[in-house]
């Protein structure tokens, strides 16, 4: 059996969440190809290696640098051909799930999202997915000869079990009909750890009284080497970039720990943080939501609390 998995990037290296669908792939058992579009360091694509690759295939054409999702499709189509790929391995991603249902179609091939564990094939072959945003789960059978699997966050372990991969240039023919989306405008994030990326999430909510007091919570984030977060109605109101709105229509986040300061815990938050590891609340009202769904509470005011919090882990780390 061959798999094929795409390997997202950021800054040229490869994603965190790309490693660990790299690894998912690897438990698979199979004879693992990685492929990277556009842009990428030489030595992060042989490092690819290290975590089940076998061989890199690298799409440097400078047209792929914008991620048009029919351009993606249309390239890793060709590669499972090429490559003799039963099954298509990715990350859940803004960017990766909508290029494999795209791919799923062109290859006549069973999708399943939000894939949480490795498949059952004892009967058959039933992967695990989260659904209803995190609130259930349910077994869904991938009958066709094609498969094309995106994991959630979190849903394998990275760990490194080989050497360096062999890199191949991989030339691609692309139509115009591949671009026939035109992107106007995009908003980059910023900031030392990138959200979607972050083992620590710090986010602020209402609570926080202003954009001027954010202060507190960056010097925690930056203590813990964090991300940092924010509630919706904290973006609406131009406190913080939109590209840090965590939530259901905002980034999914599912970090080793999550910290909500001044968050009440609406559903449409928890919705975007339920698969974090731990997750911490500090809200000066008992009677918050949000309380209900973490692992450790802390009732108090956010302006008290979490500079002696940050001084403590000053003091310890």
């Amino acid at each position: 059996m061959s798999t094929l998995v795409f390997i997202e990037t950021a800054e040229g290296k490869a994603k965190k969440s790309s490693l660990e669908a790299l690894c998912y792939a690897k438990a698979l058992g199979s004879n693992v190809t990685a492929i990277v579009l556009g842009t990428a360091e030489a030595t992060s694509l042989q490092d690819l290696g290290k975590y089940g690759a076998s061989k890199v295939l690298h799409a440097a054409d400078a047209k792929l640098e914008k991620g048009i999702i029919q351009a993606y499709a249309s390239v890793i189509t060709k590669a499972m051909a090429d490559e003799n790929a039963e099954i298509l391995v990715l990350a859940n991603s803004s960017l990766a799930t909508p290029v494999a249902a795209k791919v799923a179609i062109k290859t006549g091939a069973s999708f399943a999202s939000n894939v949480t564990e490795l498949p059952d094939a004892t009967s058959g072959f039933k992967v695990k997915r989260s659904i209803y945003t995190g609130k259930a789960f349910c077994w869904q059978e991938l009958k066709n000869a094609k498969k094309v699997i995106a994991i959630k966050k979190n849903a394998a372990e990275i760990t490194e079990s080989g050497g360096s991969a062999v890199v191949t240039p991989y030339a691609v023919q692309l139509s115009d009909a591949d671009f026939n989306t035109t992107i106007r405008s995009s908003e980059k994030a910023t900031g030392d750890v990138l959200l979607p990326e972050a083992e620590i999430v710090v986010s602020g909510g209402r609570g926080m009284k202003g954009p001027e007091h954010w202060g507190i919570l960056e010097e925690l984030a930056k203590t813990l080497g964090a991300a940092t977060g924010c509630s919706k109605p904290v973006s609406d109101m131009n406190w913080r970039p939109h590209h840090e709105h965590v939530g259901q229509t905002g980034v999914k986040v599912a970090p080793q720990l999550y910290i909500a300061v001044g968050i009440s815990g609406a559903i449409q938050h928890l919705a975007g943080v339920n698969s974090s590891k731990c997750i911490v609340v500090i809200n000066k009202d008992p009677e918050a939501p949000f309380f209900k769904a973490a692992d450790y509470g802390i009732v108090g005011d956010a302006f008290d609390v979490v500079p002696k919090l940050t001084a403590a882990l000053k003091a310890a780390l």
